[in-house]
């Protein structure tokens, strides 16, 4: 800009206008040097000094060695790993064989209801290595209630499998259950007064927040550059937002004692252009808990959102002092927290696809709704990304919610709890090699080498997968984690016991191939590794749809 318009010359001016131009050009060309270094000043101060020098030093080593890799002989190496990684992915993930059919396109005829789930037995078999969530044996992802709850939510979305909330005129009790869904929701956060809606799961939901809190700032302070500024440990799902949405991250570190954010820091990095701070309550990687406190009063002081991510808290972190275990206040009662996630389809224990995003009031809410007047179709009006929304899952949960109960979702919460709280004191008392990260106070519980010189924890994460577990790897630091659930209660014992035997597995045995070790070591290894990294995950992701 500043180069086109010292390029820009205007015959027949007087000297008088010459001089007017001539400082326009000056003035414009101050005015973007001074607003690159107001975004410089800020960029710096959030990440600081140290930090700052090293993301320049890691970006110009990765630039380097990227380039280094358009060369044949590098790239062709790095094209045939790449393509060894995504056969060994299809090998997992696609069935293969003669045996195998694939329907690839619609059957002349129709098929009947026998045929069907015939059909999807012999995929379930065809599948191999199909994993039996039933044994207790998974880390999260299957949140399971009971079989007799199964029954319930089934029949519920039996009811209304063909319902769309987008109608409410035509299916009026599924609008009376969504909005019955938020309004318990709401009380158990202590908001009945507040506002939501449901979303289709926790990272719609951060999404919503985030674009709420996104117009918001720019109906109210004029915000044309918003940015968030967000724990490292916060959900992967703030970052998709933001680049979904066009906002600025600011992402800061935790203390390493602790595993909470880094108050002064969050404090640093707040600006003119921040929307919004985070917290979390529980979060996903070590299932530690925010100061929420600390954040509400920089928020309220800042006039900033804050948004407090309790997806995986869920029901959990509302029962924890009803059920006897100590926890710090991180709901709408602490002053600026302005929303809150919760997914109910977690430890709600409601079918996958179920989430309800929370406000402070109506007024905020607003902020999230998309409304357009003028369509041709007609005036157009949703609550938050999606249109048409099965109706069939809103019944399940409310299904769910109604059958649990606050008694069920308390006793729910003792036991899990306990079954996690365990862990965390026997891999004390019993695994010297290993240390807890944090203080988690609900489901989860993280696990890092307590001398890395002397263990890769990601090596005890693959013999664990060698004996049925299901775990989740971790960076910053390595680490290994456990999400308990009911179907983890009565396995604890098994799984200190197993984790014993992986320990001693890694420290004599290491096999330095496992899943574990290679991809999330390759991401820790080189500055390069996080891009590597992210092309298996392309591979992965393009398997998902390979028929």
């Amino acid at each position: 800009m500043s180069l086109l318009l010292s390029r820009v010359n205007l015959p027949g001016l007087s000297p008088t206008g010459r001089n007017i131009w001539d400082n326009i050009k000056t003035a414009v060309v101050v005015y973007i040097i001074f607003t690159r270094l107001v975004k410089a000043e800020r960029h710096v101060r959030a990440r600081g000094i140290v930090r700052s020098v090293s993301d320049i030093y890691r970006w110009v080593v990765q630039e380097s060695l990227l380039l280094a890799l358009r060369f044949p002989a590098a790239r062709k190496k790095v094209e045939s790993e790449l393509a060894r990684a995504r056969l060994e992915i299809e090998q997992k993930m696609v069935p293969q064989g003669p045996g195998v059919t694939r329907h690839l396109s619609l059957p002349e005829q129709g098929h009947d209801t026998e045929w069907i789930l015939r059909e999807m037995a012999k995929m379930d078999e065809e599948s191999g290595s199909h994993v039996d969530w039933r044994n207790g044996r998974v880390s999260g992802a299957v949140y399971h209630g009971g079989e007799d709850m199964q029954k319930v939510i089934i029949a519920a979305m039996e009811r209304y499998c063909v319902s769309n909330p987008l109608h409410p005129d035509v299916f009026p009790a599924v609008r009376k259950m969504e909005a019955e869904i938020v309004a318990m929701v709401l009380k158990m956060y202590n908001n009945p007064n507040g506002a939501g809606t449901t979303t289709g799961g926790g990272t719609e939901s951060i999404i919503m927040s985030v674009k709420t809190h996104r117009d918001w700032a720019r109906a109210t302070k004029g915000i044309t550059e918003p940015e968030m500024v967000v724990p490292i440990t916060a959900h992967a799902a703030f970052d998709k937002g933001a680049a979904y949405l066009g906002v600025k991250v600011h992402t800061i570190p935790v203390d390493p004692e602790t595993r909470q954010v880094d108050i002064k820091r969050v404090a640093r990095a707040i600006n003119g252009n921040t929307i919004m701070i985070v917290g979390s309550a529980i979060n996903f990687p070590d299932g530690n808990q925010d100061d929420i406190v600390a954040l509400g009063k920089l928020a309220s002081k800042h006039k900033v959102g804050l948004h407090v991510d309790c997806c995986l808290g869920s029901f959990i972190m509302p029962f924890l002092e009803e059920a006897g275990f100590p926890v710090q206040p991180f709901d709408f009662r602490v002053e600026g927290v302005t929303s809150i996630s919760c997914d109910t389809h977690k430890y709600g224990f409601a079918p996958k696809g179920s989430s309800v995003i929370m406000y402070r009031d109506a007024a905020l809410r607003r902020f999230q709704y998309y409304i357009n007047p003028d369509w041709v179709g007609g005036v157009y009006g949703s609550p938050s990304i999606a249109g048409s929304r099965p109706g069939a899952i809103i019944a399940g949960t409310w299904a769910a919610m109604e059958y649990m109960g606050h008694s069920g979702y308390l006793e729910s919460c003792k036991q899990i709890v306990t079954a996690a709280k365990t862990i965390a004191r026997r891999i004390k008392s019993e695994i010297p090699e290993l240390r807890i990260l944090g203080n988690p106070p609900a489901s989860v519980v993280a696990f890092a080498a307590a001398h890395e010189s002397e263990l890769n924890v990601l090596e005890v994460g693959d013999a664990m997968s060698k004996k049925g577990w299901h775990l989740n790897a971790l960076s910053q630091p390595a680490a290994v984690h456990i999400a308990a659930t009911r179907l983890t209660v009565p396995v604890v014992d098994q799984f200190i016991a197993d984790l014993k035997d992986s320990v001693r597995e890694a420290q004599i045995t290491p096999s330095g191939k496992g899943t574990m070790v290679t991809l999330y070591g390759l991401g820790q290894s080189s500055p390069v590794g996080p891009t590597m990294v992210g092309h298996v995950a392309e591979a992965f992701l393009d398997t998902m749809y390979k028929a």
